[in-house]
């Protein structure tokens, strides 16, 4: 029997309902639980969907469904419709080879947007209101009361693909948002990245020495530029032995998966009063490194510096900076306008407990190409007590050459006394790195916003100061 594919999805719809009507209350909550974890994307639940739906159009006879061209089957096409991704489905499974190398797509309304070879592109796919609504309520039907209301949130499918929804008075009406982004790198290698041109392949001994040192850094960057990508390789390279605690607003990066030997605990702590109460009770444990996604408020900042300041090394976060120079003012800023104390005193600290910011950068031109921009050292001048930052590395874009300054400062030798070895194969490969391409011009800045004759040890009212 030749019917349209709208015809064949109200087919379909038609029986489901009626099975669920049929259902006493387990029975619905075990279909509730089933659909939230076919839209998760569990294989299980999803091929269970397409066979009852396979079943459907077999005894109705339904040999032409006219599907459209995005979807590979019938039974796919239906499954997307009534309970997956309508036409965002083949982005979200890689169904060709563009959509395999798409790290993004967005949903405005009933348009879907996907990065197609580093361009925002629209495509034919149209998801209707009806549907949106859907997808919304399934994709929400783990999450809390009070987190659904609110107009913004954040969940991720089991295939590691992050959804941010933003809907109700944050939007316009009809013009509802879905943000879907995914990690095309599935092998996380310092190797691979300097494949795809992120990173200077020369670089990746020199970062090891300095994963094994232990020094703590700053990974900043824009949306979208690799900051967790660079977060997940250069954990991976850490030693599994050691204890670490992950804290995170939602689970960006799952650490069991990525290091399954490592004993990471990850936390979510979603918003300031969450990251508050986590701060005396991490204080007192014996983690040998913390990592921070996402760093986005004071209470983050002050967290960082807390856990940092009572000698916790190995610790990494990222931050949304493009200013790696104004950095330290802006997180002491930050915790002074919340928590009290001193500006040039936290200014300090995070030139102290912080070695290295990472700064990465989007290329314009290509947007899915994510690229190491700078690398610069933290330090705060024993003597002096001047707070001063060191670029060490920064690419030139004119050559497509990374080129190098050859910094240790004598806080990175102090650091570094434990580990003699690494250390002192550090500064031989950043001398010979400098040598081959040398950084000209200015390489150190002594930043006007900090003034050491400002300094006080006495923090007014934070407890930051060790």
């Amino acid at each position: 029997m030749k019917q349209t594919f709208e015809e064949a999805c109200a087919l379909v719809q038609a029986v489901m309902e009626g099975r669920w009507r049929a259902a006493d209350d387990e029975a619905k909550a075990m279909l509730l639980e089933r659909e939230k974890r076919a839209i998760m994307g569990y294989e299980e639940e999803i091929e269970s969907y397409q066979a009852d739906i396979r079943a459907i159009l077999t005894e109705a006879d339904v040999t032409d469904a006219g599907i459209p061209p995005w979807y590979r089957s019938a039974e796919e096409g239906v499954f997307a419709e009534l309970y997956g991704f309508a036409g965002l489905t083949p982005w979200v499974y890689d169904a060709t080879p563009a959509y395999q190398a798409s790290s993004s797509a967005k949903l405005i309304g009933d348009r879907l947007y996907c990065l197609i070879d580093g361009k925002t592109v629209l495509q034919p796919q149209r998801i209707s209101r009806e549907r949106r609504a859907q997808l919304r309520r399934a994709l929400l039907l783990s999450t809390p009361q009070e987190r659904v209301e609110k107009g913004f949130h954040e969940i991720y499918l089991h295939n590691g693909i992050r959804v941010t929804i933003y809907a109700g008075d944050r939007t316009k009406p009809e013009q509802e948002i879905m943000v879907f982004r995914k990690y095309l790198l599935k092998d996380l290698s310092f190797e691979n990245l300097a494949e795809l041109g992120t990173i200077p392949r020369e670089a990746i001994p020199l970062f090891r020495d300095m994963i094994r040192i232990g020094f703590n850094i700053l990974i900043g960057g824009p949306v979208r530029s690799g900051k967790t990508t660079f977060l997940q390789i250069w954990q991976r390279e850490e030693d599994p032995s050691l204890e670490g605690l992950a804290i995170s607003t939602d689970p960006e990066t799952p650490w069991h998966v990525l290091m399954p030997d490592a004993p990471i605990m990850q936390i979510v702590a979603d918003g300031v009063e969450a990251l508050e109460s986590l701060t005396k009770s991490l204080l007192r444990g014996d983690n040998d490194y913390v990592l921070l996604e996402e760093m986005r408020d004071a209470a983050a900042y002050r967290l960082a510096l807390e856990i940092t300041a009572i000698g916790t090394r190995r610790c990494k976060c990222t931050i949304h900076t493009q200013d790696p120079e104004g950095l330290p003012y802006r997180m002491a800023s930050k915790i002074c306008a919340r928590y009290g104390g001193q500006e040039q005193n936290l200014m300090q600290q995070i030139c102290k407990n912080f070695q290295y910011v990472f700064e990465f950068a989007q290329v314009e031109e290509d947007r899915s190409r994510k690229l190491l921009k700078r690398i610069v050292e933290y330090c705060c001048e024993p003597e002096s007590g001047r707070v001063a930052v060191h670029t060490i590395c920064k690419y030139d874009p004119h050559t497509q050459v990374w080129n190098w300054h050859a910094h240790f400062g004598e806080d990175k030798k102090e650091i570094g006394i434990l580990y003699p070895k690494e250390a002192e194969q550090m500064q031989i490969k950043l001398k010979s790195l400098a040598e081959r391409n040398p950084l000209m011009g200015k390489t150190t800045i002594y930043p006007r916003y900090f003034d050491a004759n400002r300094s006080t040890h006495a923090p007014e009212k934070g407890k930051v100061q060790r």
